[in-house]
Parts: structure tokens; C-alpha cells; sequence
């Protein structure tokens, strides 16, 4: 699972790096569920689009929060398949937290996982758009058979919400002593955010195993974490371990 992750690389280190606007963002140390996050889209890779974290797919009649979908079966569940067909994203990041002996809370110890320059890479997400259902009405006019505007144009729904989830798989031998998952990690110098913002589904399932753990740390954090209201900067701080 990826739960919290980190974002305080400086806007201007982030643009050359992903060659790609961010605009106007704040850094944050404690990014989580339902905050609405930057993520780079296939759609658009040169400006980074802020979404909400947790996916709740175009045909549901309800919001959902699916954080993570799971490599093994991100084809095949329906919550999942068709925004990975159609619609994947880079989810930019400088770190990420797991907690070992299980997921958020529950008094267990929070790590931190980083490059050990703290450089800022891209996890592999997937988006939809979610439009709530319309309301029933008894409206008998021409709006009620059309389903546009007057002029014939189909409006924007101002309560549409962009969402996304992190793909996780197997941790690799580092994360493996914290967590039972981890983000799907990708590979710049080969090639893999390009790929897996502009293959096809195919090649974009070939990415989805651990990120070697060579140039990757982890070390313990503080509990604080646990709230997603604090967001500061020494949260990222070691502390002593169990």
C-alpha cells in the first residue's frame, strides 16, 4: 500500500525535471488521501494538473477513494481497466511512507523510502473523471429530452471531479521489511514515464515491477504523520526505531 507519500522539491527543480508546469503549489512533507495532489497526465504531459487522490471511476453512482490499484490486477478489475487502457499519469513524488506491521495508524512505526539525494522521481498512476449523477427531475421541456444547454452545447458539470490512484506491487527487498507493497517506481533513464504515459496497455504492464532498492533508504519517522493535518517539515526528520 501507498498511503502518504512526500512532495517539497522546489517547483522550479520540478518543471526541469518533468519538464512539465506546475504552477502555483506549496510543498508538502505529508501528502494524503483525498488532498488534492499535482499529477502529470497522458493527456497533457507539459502541465501537471492537480487531482484528487483517491479514484472513483466514471460509472459509479457514488464517490469512492481507491488509493492504490494492484499491478496483478489493474487489467482486469473493472474500478481499474479502462482508466489503465485510456488514461495513466506520472504522480510525482520525493519520498513515500510505509509502516511497518501494517497500513496508517494503529500504533505502528511509519518509515520514510527515498533516494538518499532525495530527488524527486514518478510513481504510476491512473485518473478518471467522475461526473455525480443528475438528480431526478419531472421537467417536461425541451431541457428535459436534450440533455444540453440551450444553445445546443453539452455544459461542463461543476461538480465533476478528476481523481486518481498509485499502483502498487511487489516491494522490492528494502520496502520488503516494512511493507508487503509498494509504489510502482518509474525508471526515467530507461525510458519508462515516457512509456507509460504514451504506450499502449501492453507496455505499460511490463512496468509494473519493483523498483530496485540500490540507491533507495528508509528510516523511521515520527507518529505525527499518522494526521493528515500536519504537514511540516520535520516530519521527514529520522527519529529512533523500535
Amino acid at each position: 500500500m501507498c498511503g502518504r507519500y512526500t512532495l517539497f522539491t522546489p517547483t522550479a527543480e520540478l518543471e526541469a525535471r518533468f519538464d512539465a508546469d506546475f504552477g502555483d503549489r506549496e510543498p508538502s512533507y505529508n501528502c494524503a488521501p483525498g488532498q488534492s495532489l499535482p499529477v502529470i497526465p497522458d493527456r497533457d504531459p507539459g502541465e501537471a494538473t492537480r487531482m484528487e487522490w483517491g479514484l472513483t471511476p466514471s460509472w459509479a453512482e457514488e464517490s469512492f477513494d481507491l488509493i492504490n490499484a494492484r499491478a496483478e490486477t489493474v487489467r482486469e478489475k473493472r474500478s481499474f481497466a479502462d482508466a489503465f487502457e485510456r488514461r495513466r499519469c506520472l504522480v510525482p513524488a520525493d519520498g513515500f511512507y510505509e509502516w511497518v506491521g501494517g497500513d496508517v495508524g494503529g500504533g505502528k512505526t511509519p518509515y520514510r523510502v527515498a533516494f538518499d539525494d532525495d530527488r524527486p522521481f514518478a510513481m504510476a498512476g491512473i485518473y478518471e473523471r467522475w461526473e455525480p449523477p443528475m438528480p431526478e427531475t419531472t421537467q417536461t421541456g425541451l431541457g428535459a429530452f436534450g440533455g444540453g444547454t440551450e444553445d445546443g452545447e453539452t455544459g461542463d458539470d461543476p461538480d465533476a471531479v478528476e481523481t486518481f490512484s498509485i499502483v502498487t506491487t511487489e516491494p522490492n527487498d528494502l520496502v520488503a521489511d516494512l511493507h508487503h507493497r509498494m509504489a510502482v517506481i518509474l525508471d526515467p533513464d530507461a525510458g519508462e514515464e515516457e512509456t507509460w504515459l504514451e504506450g499502449d496497455a501492453d507496455e505499460a504492464a511490463a512496468l509494473l515491477d519493483p523498483y530496485p532498492s540500490d540507491d533507495l533508504t528508509a528510516h523511521p519517522v515520527s507518529t505525527r504523520v499518522n494526521l493528515p493535518s500536519v504537514d511540516v517539515p520535520d516530519l521527514i526528520e529520522p527519529v529512533a526505531g523500535d
